[in-house]
């Protein structure tokens, strides 16, 4: 083993609450540039790109780009684990957010279908996939500064601040939603579920521009970071990968793949309930495959009560990991998600009081299951492909979970004559085959970040962690 490095080099160079903010404000501005996608997914981009054909198509139609993104995360996550693996954390981070920013700017100026017919719809996915990419390299980067400088004992802790980011973009872009649609209110008469002509004309634009404004103030925050100590210790020691990419793969094949599923129940989840969850409140009971029959700003409303729920859970996650460890913490939490996908159905059955439950325990449950996240995955591998490593896990993941579940979720809910049952076996069993991944992986919370080393490899996967608990 190499000597240590000496000790000022090793000292700790970045505040706690610079490593905070910073880990946190990233991932707040790519998922509030991702959730702005998803809400005009359902919202607008339907009749706006896509139309044509009946509703039920169109919105088919722009849930396959939307999950056309999931396919570039992974290409994003090999693109940005090799630079962060190589030249470091900081710039591979200002790198992505800058991508994502102006990508999201540009989906606010592009034409329509109207107006440019299907090079309007090209440049959308086009855009998608560029956001894609993007956010394939952010997640990583953001995971590793805040566990690479947290205080021993509190990893988990320190890795739920940029998980805090997603229920907090989604907060940010839905609200500013909500805001625009109320100063352009439909006509008297007019369909609540549906937005209104100036909405559609233009006002749905705003938000994509408003992205310019939070990438600016993501800059400014990530340009005071300094490397983390302990890439600077790797890169030191000359531990550093020509192609972590192969590496990855050949080393920890295993670890990536465990990893992939460590991740599935928490990506369906994540989109049934943000993304799918927002078509089926807002569809007319009336229509052909009846919803809810919510106003569109009554439901997000209700959204939004339950993602308060996202945001404190992701918070209360971490210390309890630290505590009795990621791997029994998950193994609870996914075995409480099958059960929710088993009562999805009568939650609803409930009522108005139904809904809002299903809402709270749903987005309760994608709080305990994502912030544990933050920590585990970078913790599987070592320093010198832990960028890579756990990028590719997070984002392979998103594949199986996130492109197909929206989908796959409307065409369960066809299905189902309009009953949404299928939708929650669906979750359930995805949480199964999570369930089954965390049974057969190891209890990480003792590994060291520090020496590069103590992450195991699929030569000695069990003898170089901490025995399996739970």
């Amino acid at each position: 083993m190499p000597a240590p490095a000496s000790g000022p080099a090793r000292a700790p160079v970045n505040p706690r609450s610079r490593v905070l903010v910073a880990s946190l404000i990233g991932t707040t501005i790519e998922f509030y540039d991702f959730y702005v996608y998803a809400t005009a997914a359902v919202l607008v981009f339907p009749s706006l790109f896509f139309p044509g054909g009946d509703p039920t198509t169109a919105l088919l139609s722009s849930f396959a780009v939307f999950g056309a993104a999931m396919v570039a995360r992974p290409i994003g996550a090999i693109f940005f684990g090799h630079l962060g693996d190589r030249l470091g954390r900081k710039r591979t981070l200002v790198v992505s957010l800058l991508t994502m920013g102006l990508a999201t700017l540009l989906i606010g100026v592009l034409p329509t279908y109207a107006q440019a017919g299907w090079i309007a719809t090209a440049l959308l996915v086009l855009m998608r996939l560029a956001q894609g990419f993007a956010l394939g390299g952010e997640w990583s980067g953001a995971a590793l500064v805040a566990t690479e400088n947290a205080p021993r004992g509190k990893r988990a802790l320190y890795g739920t601040f940029p998980q805090l980011g997603a229920p907090l973009g989604f907060i940010i872009g839905n609200g500013l939603f909500l805001v625009i649609g109320a100063l352009l209110p439909s006509a008297t008469g007019a369909d609540p579920t549906q937005p209104s002509d100036a909405f559609l004309s233009w006002g749905w634009r705003i938000p994509f521009l408003f992205s310019a404004v939070m990438v600016a103030i993501g800059l400014w925050v990530r340009s005071r970071l300094v490397e983390s100590a302990v890439f600077a210790k790797n890169r030191d020691s000359g531990k550093v990968r020509k192609l972590p990419l192969a590496d990855a793969v050949r080393g920890h094949w295993r670890q990536l793949i465990l990893g992939t599923f460590f991740m599935l129940a928490t990506y369906v989840l994540f989109y049934l309930m943000t993304t799918f969850s927002l078509s089926y409140g807002r569809t007319a009971k009336t229509a052909a495959v009846p919803g809810l029959g919510y106003s569109y700003t009554t439901f997000v409303l209700m959204m939004i009560f339950g993602v308060l729920f996202f945001a404190v859970f992701t918070l209360v996650s971490g210390p309890l990991a630290d505590k009795y460890g990621r791997r029994t913490t998950l193994i609870l939490v996914t075995s409480a998600i099958v059960v929710f996908g088993l009562v999805w159905v009568p939650l609803i059955g409930l009522g108005t009081l139904g809904v809002v439950l299903w809402l709270v325990l749903g987005f309760t449950l994608m709080g305990m299951t994502f912030g544990p996240m933050g920590a585990l995955l970078p913790e599987l591998f070592p320093t010198s492909v832990r960028y890579t490593g756990s990028g590719i896990s997070y984002n392979v993941s998103s594949i199986l979970g996130a492109a197909v579940a929206p989908f796959i979720a409307v065409a369960l809910w066809q299905a189902g004559d309009g009953s949404p049952w299928l939708v929650g076996v669906y979750l359930s069993a995805m949480a199964v085959l999570t369930l089954v991944a965390l049974l057969l992986g190891d209890e990480t919370k003792d590994v060291s970040l520090d020496d590069g080393e103590a992450a195991p490899t699929d030569e000695g996967a069990r003898a170089a962690t901490t025995s399996v608990t739970g």
